[in-house]
């Protein structure tokens, strides 16, 4: 089977107890303003990354910051990667715009994100 590569992580999620908190913190390590301000989501781009802090881990729980492996298709590389060993966490989903996700846990149970856009 030939493989897929992945575009590199490029966007990193972290939960959240108090989005107003965390806010300028990040925006003073990054050295930008949120490009996304929302109720549910305040996310950074700086350098080409995309950082997004996700209050109370939303909807997929997280419990520590998740980085997603960008790839050019979300369904066969997670194919390839549960099939080597990973346990899907949540499968692909679309989150809007055109934006798929996934999760998976590797053998140590270490949170792995693949993201699409399409």
């Amino acid at each position: 089977m030939a493989r897929s590569s992945t575009l590199g992580i490029k966007t990193v999620l972290h939960p959240v107890s108090d989005l107003a908190a965390v806010t300028p913190v990040h925006s003073a390590l990054l050295g930008v303003s949120p490009q996304t301000e929302v109720p549910y989501y305040v996310g950074f781009e700086a350098q080409g990354q995309q950082i997004g802090c996700v209050p109370n881990g939303g909807p997929q729980q997280m419990s520590s910051p998740v980085a997603y492996w960008h790839a050019d298709d979300t369904e066969v590389k997670l194919a390839e990667v549960t099939a080597a060993g990973a346990t899907v966490k949540e499968p692909v989903r679309d989150v809007g715009g055109g934006r798929l996700v996934a999760t998976l846990a590797d053998p140590d149970s270490n949170v792995l994100g693949l993201l699409q856009d399409r």
